[in-house]
């Protein structure tokens, strides 16, 4: 029996029960069993990029996030927006991606979760990034699904039907696209 796709969950939030990981943590919630999720919980470890520590023994927490993008079969990002464009936190993340080849061609999505007219900026900012890291954009799983305060439940996860029922499709979506072609046309 074939392993299960595994989808790395990255939160691009270090505020502890942000709506961005409320939507993680609802996909998790709703992924069918033969999908493993996983949180990498570890962006506010990460030291500030620096090109003289990207070498072939970046410091603990880089390799950590490395060997997390290398053993998940795709990703899943919910970033918010912080002054037209991604937290610096997050921003930093993916610089330390650039300089590895573990998401390179890894099928890729997002889901942006900020009010309606916002958050843009961090997708733009999200794109341009991950298509020069040669990761493989669903763009089918992407996905603007604004989260509240009001419909996150007390255990930490998104109460809105129809928010749930569009993560598992996200989540059905991104495992599909580990076995077969990845919808970079649109949708």
């Amino acid at each position: 029996m074939p392993e299960p796709p595994v989808i790395l969950l990255l939160s691009g939030s270090v505020r502890a029960g942000s709506s961005n990981e409320s939507v993680l943590r609802t996909a998790q919630a709703v992924a069918p069993p033969t999908v493993r999720t996983v949180l990498y919980d570890g962006l506010a470890a990460l030291p500030h990029f620096n090109p003289d520590d990207d070498t072939d023994r970046p410091p603990a927490p880089v390799a950590g996030l490395r060997a997390a993008i290398a053993g998940a079969t795709a990703v899943l990002i919910c970033a918010p927006e912080y002054a037209g464009t991604l937290p610096g936190s997050f921003k930093n993340l993916l610089d330390w991606t650039v300089g590895g080849v573990e998401i390179s061609d890894k099928p890729v999505a997002w889901v942006n979760a900020a009010a309606p007219g916002r958050g843009g900026g961090a997708e733009a900012t999200l794109r341009t990034v991950l298509t020069y890291t040669g990761a493989a954009i669903v763009e089918s799983a992407c996905a603007r699904l604004p989260v509240d305060r009001g419909i996150i439940g007390e255990d930490g996860t998104v109460t809105s039907p129809p928010v749930r029922e569009r993560l598992a499709e996200i989540v059905q979506q991104l495992a599909a696209a580990v076995a077969g072609p990845v919808d970079t046309a649109g949708a």
